[in-house]
């Protein structure tokens, strides 16, 4: 006989069920939209600008600082349990978080090459092109994992390329330019070499990483201290190596601004509160989401930077929304047929829970 799994307390009533959506996705929406609005801004003001490379850094370790912190607090602030927990996770089993340290270091890459592309790409066009992170990362799922994909998640790439493609024929063709910016201030070519070295790091790091941990019982507090630990020693050389002379004369923090702040703020807690909501949101929503971000960042780029939209990036726009929503559709998964009828009392309930299931640990 065929039971549905679960008890009935690991779903929240349906009012419930149905708000915690709804913050779900507002969470995601503006942490989407927000974080890249808000780059282009400070990168965008006239004066003195940041270092870059240390917002970085920065961002990481608030990160670390505050999963060191959650962690402590499951612990009930048990401090030799929690000093326990950290030598044995990290320290004994060294291998483990040696493993780590590739992802670390192609997201250390991946984070510094989003404030290059942004610097240098109008905000909607990047929201729009950096979706081609998708189509990586899904290539290299069927290459490394051996994943398949549906029919419609195929055609959903092919019209995820297509659209990116129109929108840069488009942002090529025209000569718009953005109020707020002079044109030697930024380089079209350089932003779109960065957005997407950038994609093609985010989809072998997340893949990269879901392979060599598949299994691992570890939390995503934890995994998000070592991969902290090897970002911010990583990052720290990315500093000195590129803006090691400027940093040592002007200093660490130099150009930080409380809008900077609110940037670091936004990249170290945006993607940690991300990974509190999603288990609230299933693949459809988050799609829709990420859907929903580009249309306020572009709403948002024409007030504020004084973006031009025109029909070709329309057209490519609204390709990549309805490509990003076609892809999170749930695979219908094929049951024998005994077990076809008795199963069909629970698939929602199933489908559902299979949705809340993260992809991997990792927060970035």
């Amino acid at each position: 006989m065929w039971n549905c799994p679960g008890p009935d307390w690991l779903s929240p009533s349906p009012a419930a069920n149905r708000r915690l959506k709804y913050i779900s996705l507002a969470v995601l929406v503006i942490q989407n939209a927000s974080l890249i609005l808000s780059i282009r801004y400070v990168r965008t003001l006239p004066g003195d600008h940041f270092f870059t490379t240390s917002a970085v850094v920065m961002a990481e370790i608030l990160k670390v600082l505050t999963c060191l912190i959650i962690l402590l607090a499951q612990r009930r602030g048990n401090i030799r349990a929690f000093v326990t927990l950290l030598y044995d996770s990290i320290v004994v089993q060294y291998r483990d978080t040696l493993k780590l340290s590739v992802p670390s270091l192609i997201y250390t890459l991946q984070n510094n090459l989003q404030y290059v592309a942004i610097s240098n790409l109008p905000a909607a066009t990047f929201q729009v092109t950096y979706q081609l992170k998708i189509l990586t990362t899904a290539l290299f799922s069927v290459l490394m994992l051996r994943k398949s994909l549906s029919r419609v998640q195929w055609l959903s790439l092919l019209l995820l390329f297509t659209g990116v493609a129109i929108v840069q024929v488009e942002q090529d063709g025209s000569k718009q330019k953005e109020a707020a910016v002079s044109p030697a201030t930024q380089s079209y070519v350089k932003g779109l070499l960065a957005v997407v070295v950038s994609c093609l790091s985010s989809g072998f790091a997340g893949v990269y990483f879901e392979k060599i941990l598949k299994g691992s019982s570890a939390s995503v507090w934890l995994r998000n201290v070592q991969l902290g630990i090897f970002g911010t020693l990583l990052g720290l050389l990315g500093m000195w190596w590129n803006d090691g002379a400027a940093v040592a004369e002007k200093g660490f923090l130099f150009g930080y601004t409380p809008m900077v702040w609110g940037v670091i703020f936004n990249q170290a807690f945006g993607g940690l509160l991300v990974a509190v909501v999603v288990k609230y949101a299933d693949n459809i929503l988050k799609g829709f989401a990420t859907s929903f971000s580009i249309i306020v960042s572009t709403v948002t780029s024409v007030y504020l930077f004084g973006f031009h939209v025109d029909l070709l990036f329309t057209l490519g726009a609204g390709l990549v929304i309805a490509a990003v929503y076609m892809y999170s559709l749930p695979k219908a998964v094929a049951l024998p047929p005994s077990l076809g009828s008795a199963a069909s009392s629970c698939s929602h309930g199933d489908s559902r829970m299979e949705a809340f299931l993260p992809k991997s640990v990792l927060v970035k």
